[in-house]
């Protein structure tokens, strides 16, 4: 569904990827991995548009993308959930919704979309004339996926996901994202929570410095000393139960 083949985006003149190149199959769940800086998010603002690639390409559906606008990239099928959630604070949690379905213009097909979001998430259909500012960190991070699920993407991105919320909520989190898995959304992952991302996903990517280090599946990538090294900054007989949890 998705390819990326030697990706290289700038920040002026700062490179911040070095030749990434990524692959996702459709219906899968794959997570990028790697510490605050390594590129992570600039992955995902490079395939929804909202920073160019210098060189390389990147394909959706086997047609190219890279050079296309941002709204042109969620109308073929890509939605993105930002780092830091961005809802509107000042709409209710239905106003925010129906930002996300921007591009429907038949009322009835919004409703249904509307309708489906709420079967993910029903307390939000619970709060749905709430001020969104005023919701829990979980909740509104549920509105901010929410909303990039009422386009029905073929793709979702999700950034950060977890970040912020305390232990009890990271658990629906991606309890959530599981489910939408599960129902048959593709999505690509970034997180930092290294346990919870593989424990769910197909496949991970591991980014340092912009370029992709390590990758591979769940016990793949827990047996890498290298990982556990990058992650904890500790030396090469680090306890892996820091990192992986209990087994």
């Amino acid at each position: 569904m998705l390819k990326l083949v030697g990706v290289e985006t700038f920040y002026g003149k700062i490179k911040s990827l070095h030749g990434v190149s990524l692959e996702i199959a459709a219906g899968q769940l794959v997570c990028i991995l790697g510490a605050n800086g390594a590129g992570k998010t600039t992955i995902l603002k490079t395939i929804s548009g909202i920073v160019e690639a210098e060189y390389g390409t990147i394909h959706f559906n086997e047609r190219r993308i890279d050079r296309m606008a941002a709204e042109e990239i969620v109308a073929l099928g890509i939605g993105h959930v930002p780092e830091g959630r961005h809802i509107f604070p000042e709409l209710t949690v239905k106003e925010n919704l129906h930002m996300g379905g921007f591009l429907l213009k038949d009322r009835h097909i919004l409703q249904a979309r509307l309708e489906e979001v709420y079967r993910h998430f029903p307390v939000l259909q619970e709060r749905e004339k709430q001020l969104a500012g005023t919701l829990s960190g979980g909740e509104q991070q549920m509105v901010a996926i929410s909303r990039a699920l009422m386009l029905k993407p073929k793709l979702l991105l999700l950034d950060e996901p977890s970040l912020g919320l305390s232990p009890i909520l990271v658990e629906d989190i991606f309890d959530t994202i599981k489910a939408l898995h599960e129902s048959g959304v593709t999505i690509l992952l970034v997180e930092q929570n290294v346990n919870h991302a593989l424990r769910i996903a197909d496949y991970g990517y591991v980014l340092t410095a912009g370029k992709i280090f390590l990758s591979g599946t769940y016990d793949e990538l827990r047996e890498e000393e290298k990982v556990r090294e990058m992650y904890l900054g500790e030396g090469k007989y680090v306890r892996r139960s820091k990192l992986w949890g209990a087994a």
